[in-house]
């Protein structure tokens, strides 16, 4: 049987590969909006042309979500893509400037995904925004006999 510093290390491995996991799948869905990495001349031109179909049809896909989540008409479903394209366009310019670094990146892209969800509502009717909240927390709760990390150091400290 494991003893309670050895469940307790068990447990912060699996919060820390939660956290690593979540941090991933944000910096996947940033660049899914990044461009591809340049090719040689020969090949340049169709590489890029593949991505921009790439892009768009990523794009699109996610106007047919929200039009089948969300119930969207032509014209809400034109607006979300305009709004989806200008946040597109503001990922690559926030990616390619060179003097944005660590953390204000981060900040920048926060605020640009608040912006994205606020100009997406704003399309939306009442009923359409009671169903979309994108922001809203999706944490997991740990299992009761879980442990937190405070109980931890508290066994693990020297007193």
């Amino acid at each position: 049987m494991p003893t309670y510093s050895e469940r307790s290390a068990a447990g912060l491995r699996k919060y820390c590969a939660i956290a690593f996991s979540s941090l991933a799948l944000v910096a996947t869905a940033f660049a899914a909006d990044a461009p591809a990495v340049p090719q040689a001349a020969a090949g340049a031109s169709s590489a890029q042309q593949t991505h921009r179909a790439h892009r768009s049809s990523g794009i699109d896909d996610r106007v047919k979500l929200f039009a089948k989540s969300l119930d969207l008409n032509e014209e809400q479903q034109a607006a979300v893509k305009r709004i989806l394209k200008q946040r597109q366009q503001q990922t690559l310019q926030i990616r390619r400037d060179p003097s944005i670094t660590g953390s204000a990146g981060i900040e920048r892209f926060r605020a640009l995904q608040v912006s994205t969800v606020e100009q997406i509502r704003a399309v939306l009717n009442e009923e359409q925004r009671r169903k979309y909240n994108p922001l809203a927390p999706r944490g997991l709760q740990p299992a009761p006999e879980q442990r937190s990390v405070e109980d931890w150091l508290k066994v693990t400290t020297p007193k």
